[in-house]
């Protein structure tokens, strides 16, 4: 069982080489996600205080190395990081009937003046996204949702299954309610 530990970024270009003193053996790819990882293989499994001193150090480095927004996840193998390819009616199963536009017409709406896609979540100005959605009354209102100081890390099982559990996303409610977008984009 090999111990690894994982940097997970947004895709990059080009990538600077590792320092070969400070690591020795690494292995860079990129994933299907639009992100890059990089894969350090540990000699032993580590602590957790060992862990989280030598993820400080890593983070410093790469602080010192010009990367500014990455993740680092310490552990065995690349569980962290699993891919999944869903075929046919695989996806349906897993998470169920996702939103669509029923009647072509309703694309487009008006709000506050002006035209406005409806049901797609876009970068937002108040809050990381936004969305636009008819509520119960049939008024186009704007939906504000997500931190935007914080990434969203679901390719980790456990904190996407946590954060399920916290926003009881079994049950998201109403579309025209944040917590509904907020389930869907997890």
């Amino acid at each position: 069982m090999e111990n690894f530990v994982t940097v997970v970024m947004e895709k990059q270009k080009i990538i600077k080489n590792l320092n070969e003193s400070v690591f020795p053996i690494y292995e860079t790819f990129d994933t299907e996600q639009d992100t890059t990882v990089i894969q350090i293989p540990l000699a032993r499994e580590l602590s957790e205080s060992e862990a989280d001193e030598y993820a400080q150090k890593l983070a410093n480095y790469m602080f010192e190395e010009g990367f500014q927004d990455f993740d680092i996840y310490i552990g065995e193998n690349d569980e962290d990081i699993t891919e999944i390819t869903y075929d046919g009616n695989d996806f349906y199963e897993e998470f169920g009937v996702m939103w669509y536009n029923e009647d072509e017409d309703l694309d487009e709406a008006e709000y506050q003046g002006r035209k406005v896609k409806l049901g797609k979540p876009m970068r937002g100005d108040v809050k990381k996204f936004k969305v636009y959605v008819r509520n119960p009354k049939g008024n186009v209102v704007k939906v504000n949702f997500g931190d935007p100081n914080m990434r969203i890390k679901k390719s980790s099982p456990a904190r996407r299954r946590s954060f399920r559990a916290r926003h009881n996303c079994d049950n998201p409610g109403p579309r025209h309610k944040a917590r509904y977008w907020s389930c869907r984009k997890w």
